[in-house]
């Protein structure tokens, strides 16, 4: 992984505050060494550096948007040339670690280690040349400094690779949660995070086993880092399971199968997940489990849902890179790679998770959407349709003697299509995709109320008290199916003459009322929406339309004489 520009630009601003902290203390620790002309030459040679560094860190600040990146061969000169007539190592101590932090956080491996053994090296025997003679407390003191040099140098370098470690990290983390998105299709979504995680960690495979207990079945997806044909999850009985899920749930793990050869013996690591504590013996995978994923190396993590245990993540045969071909002994993982492996499924399980839900709730609402529309058909226009075939029967046997009789039967059953025909062309329109926002909400409801008056000669006052709504396009959508789907049932089953429909909205809440003078429904009284469920009460598509967007269905009926339905949705 490497840094991005954000991330990159977020170091250079540390190593100029860096430059201009560590100057800060050089000079303070120079002031506090007893004066003499070296140490007044030496203090306005790093005041000149230290107010170059407060400039600049303040032109950055203040002025320019992007830091200016001094390179670090000019502090490394400033450094050098400070080590020639400092009478204090300790003030050039505070320069040479800030050069190692720019060097670290340049992610220079290399140049930091050698920069570090030189400079080793150069104050020790800076230390020796002011000797006035050479004795054993005086090469003791150069080595002892030397060694200060080395220790103090590599743990800043460490420090500063660690922080730029965890900005890569960071950056890794947010573009898998980036990855999965609902948008993207489920299977898209893991594909493309299984082959960032396979990539970040060098290995040939990466697969996702979720078990689900509903369907009694296991999903399994294997993606290798340079897929590029999109493919999607196996399905399998949860017989298989044992195969993928590999060992408890609750021991994360990585094991390493013995060669064919007798190079390599089997071994293996690991420790329960929810202490941390390292498990004294792992168990091994099956044979099976070696010859699915052709596996050499294996490590396992358990992804949560709902916070139970829901499947495994396994990353199978880490590279080492091209000079070291898959078989080498050193293509290994370490338990450093699999706690980073650990954090990598903890944080997409919510995220994965989410995708999960959301396509369940979409496979739900599909579902629900079929199972109207089949009762509406089977209800409707096959009860219809069943009726006309019974009529054409009677028809066919009557009209040799009937003709007059029959010919104004025929005219009822016209009719009898043609309205099932216009409902049919209602249903249909229905069924197309619907985008509706709040400024167009006022006039679809308009148009609409007009269009179900002349067609079904009802009287409909519709009051819109606020002509500006400011709504969620989802929830305008879902507001004007039940609008809509409220009128065409009262059309159908209400026997109404007259509706009355109020859509009024404040800070707290959007409410829809429709309330029709029509024969009501079977039952009697007010119910709230937990009451409609218990009892199953209601119009089933409403109450789900209503609850998808977090909202509460009320209906008042009175058998005989109308029923109000009041919809009201938080915007909270």
């Amino acid at each position: 992984m490497s840094l991005d520009s954000a991330e990159r630009l977020y170091l250079e601003k540390q190593v100029s505050l860096a430059r201009a902290t560590f100057a800060a203390l050089a000079l303070v620790d120079l002031l506090v060494t007893p004066s003499g002309t070296p140490v007044k030459a030496a203090a306005w040679y790093l005041g000149t550096y230290l107010f170059a560094a407060i400039c600049l860190l303040a032109y950055e600040s203040f002025v320019a948007e992007a830091p200016f990146q001094v390179p670090v061969a000019v502090d490394l000169t400033v450094l050098v040339i400070f080590l020639l007539f400092t009478p204090s190592i300790s003030a050039w101590w505070f320069l040479f670690l800030f050069v190692v932090f720019t060097l670290a956080t340049q992610q220079r491996t290399a140049t930091v280690r050698a920069f570090v053994l030189l400079a080793a090296l150069a104050v020790a025997a800076r230390v020796l040349a002011c000797s006035h003679r050479l004795t054993l407390h005086e090469a003791l003191i150069g080595t002892g400094i030397a060694l200060g040099t080395l220790l103090s140098g590599f743990g800043m370098a460490f420090l500063a690779s660690r922080q730029a470690e965890q900005l890569e990290r960071h950056r890794f983390l947010e573009k898998l949660s980036g990855q999965l998105h609902f948008d993207r299709g489920l299977t898209e979504s893991v594909r493309q995070a299984l082959g960032e995680i396979a990539l970040a960690f060098h290995c040939e495979q990466a697969c996702l086993a979720i078990r689900d207990e509903e369907l009694e079945r296991l999903f399994v997806w294997k993606v290798h880092p340079n897929d590029r044909e999109p493919g999607g999850p196996e399905t399998l009985p949860l017989s298989k399971a044992e195969i993928f899920l590999v060992d408890a749930f609750e021991v994360s793990f990585c094991w390493q199968f013995a060669d064919a050869e007798g190079r390599l013996a089997a071994r293996g690591f690991g420790w329960d997940r929810r202490t941390g504590r390292a498990v004294r013996s792992v168990t091994p995978p099956s044979a099976t489990t070696q010859q699915e994923f052709a596996a050499r190396t294996l490590m396992a993590v358990t992804i949560d849902a709902a916070g139970r245990p829901a499947g495994r993540v396994l990353l199978v045969n880490p590279q080492s890179g091209p000079q070291m071909g898959p078989q080498s002994p050193r293509a290994r993982f370490t338990n450093s790679d699999l706690r980073w492996f650990e954090h990598v499924v903890r944080h997409i399980g919510p995220p994965l998770e989410n995708v999960f839900l959301m396509r369940h709730l979409r496979a739900r609402a599909v579902e629900a959407e079929r199972s109207r529309m089949s009762r509406d058909l089977h209800d409707g226009i096959l009860q219809t349709l069943l009726s006309l075939n019974i009529q054409l029967d009677v028809l066919r046997h009557k009209f040799p003697w009937a003709p007059d009789k029959a010919g104004a039967e025929l005219e009822t059953l016209q009719k009898t299509v043609q309205l099932e025909s216009q409902e049919l062309r209602r249903m249909v329109t229905e069924l197309r995709p619907l985008r509706v926002e709040s400024a167009d909400m006022r006039e679809l409801m308009l148009g609409f109320a007009e269009r179900y008056k002349m067609e079904s000669n009802l009287a409909v006052d519709l009051f819109i008290e606020d002509r500006d709504l400011r709504l969620p396009d989802r929830i305008c959508r879902e507001l004007f199916q039940i609008y809509r789907e409220s009128l065409n049932n009262i059309k159908k089953h209400a026997k109404a003459t007259h509706v009355v429909v109020k859509l009024g909205q404040d800070e707290a809440k959007v409410s829809l009322v429709v309330d029709d003078n029509g024969q009501g429904f079977s039952f009697s009284g007010l119910f709230a929406s937990e009451e409609l469920d218990r009892l199953r009460l209601g119009p089933i598509s409403i109450k789900e339309r209503t609850r998808s967007v977090g909202g509460t269905l009320t209906v008042e009926s009175n058998p005989g004489h109308g029923a109000r339905l009041t919809v009201e949705i938080p915007l909270n």
